[in-house]
């Protein structure tokens, strides 16, 4: 049986799993062993998805499963994104419950987050769908590494992304991820053409992905393709996982990231797991003038206006309160 979801369009003999570990044959039918099963369910300031240009300031009822389809050597999560689910605690919530409890204590909106819920689609799916008929929104924080059609109708229900380019070129997704290329790339175009907020992660890896010609021609692909309004984080690598012999990123070369990206003409670019005197700033493209301060996932202040610059009435892409 060919699984149709990502790209890796797995063979799957009976009594065996996909790729992804959760995706499984069983009796000839192709099942979701994760299905209303979360085994990380919790509550994150918006900031940490990162989403700086989404409901700033607003708390996030945040799920997982066990699974991920991608199997980066460096991935942050890795003891639930590369765990089976057999062997990881999990708790029923099925789509009814979650967005039960997101009323109850008012949450505004769900991610789908930290392993990738496109591996557990139908469960991102049902719930996400259940919590937009409800006045919920909905976002994921995801690799992007999706078949167009299945993405094109999730897509239907949600209101934001992070999308994590990781790199750009085939041989990083490869040699890094277990992956390829241009299916994120695809992703990321069907994604903004569809309407939703939509904001993208680089994780700068030393000696991997960190070279100045490696950005410029990573924020070059992203204006051209996405606009120059995208909100664009490069993110510091912690060693991790199978890449502990790894430096953690310096913060000089976060501030050379993100000065190329703002020279390629970008609008918003963010410095994230590290604290920065600017790069975790909103900066009006217009006038320069400072319109969200803050200091990592904290908010001193937010001095816009109805979504735009207060000094310069500049609209300021983003969904606002």
């Amino acid at each position: 049986m060919q699984c149709e979801l990502c790209p890796k369009l797995c063979i799957i003999e009976p009594g065996q799993s996909g790729d992804c570990r959760v995706r499984i044959n069983i009796d000839d039918v192709l099942t979701t062993v994760v299905y209303g099963f979360p085994c990380s369910i919790h509550s994150d300031p918006i900031e940490k998805k990162p989403l700086f240009h989404f409901l700033p300031g607003t708390n996030i009822l945040s799920l997982a499963t066990v699974g991920c389809n991608l199997h980066c050597l460096n991935c942050q999560n890795w003891e639930i994104s590369q765990a089976n689910p057999e062997d990881t605690p999990a708790a029923p919530y099925p789509p009814e419950k979650l967005v039960e409890i997101a009323r109850e204590n008012r949450f505004p909106s769900l991610a789908y987050t930290y392993t990738d819920p496109v591996v557990y689609y139908e469960y991102t799916y049902d719930t996400a769908k259940l919590a937009h008929e409800n006045n919920i929104r909905n976002v994921l924080v995801t690799a992007g590494y999706i078949n167009p059609a299945p993405w094109k109708e999730l897509l239907k229900f949600i209101d934001a992304a992070n999308i994590d380019l990781k790199g750009i070129s085939e041989d990083f997704y490869r040699n890094i991820c277990s992956g390829t290329l241009k299916p994120v790339l695809d992703a990321l175009v069907i994604a903004k053409a569809s309407g939703i907020l939509l904001e993208v992660t680089n994780l700068v890896i030393p000696t991997l992905n960190d070279r100045p010609e490696q950005i410029r021609r990573l924020v070059k692909w992203i204006r051209a393709n996405l606009g120059s309004d995208t909100p664009m984080h490069f993110s510091r690598f912690s060693p991790r996982y199978k890449m502990r012999h790894l430096p953690p990123t310096s913060a000089q070369t976060l501030d050379t990231a993100r000065e190329i990206a703002l020279e390629e003409g970008l609008n918003y670019v963010y410095i994230g797991n590290i604290l920065s005197a600017e790069g975790q700033n909103t900066y009006c493209p217009s006038c320069k003038a400072l319109l969200i301060e803050r200091s990592g996932y904290t908010i001193l202040q937010n001095r816009l206006s109805k979504g735009c610059c207060p000094d310069c009435n500049e609209k300021i892409y983003g969904v606002w309160q």
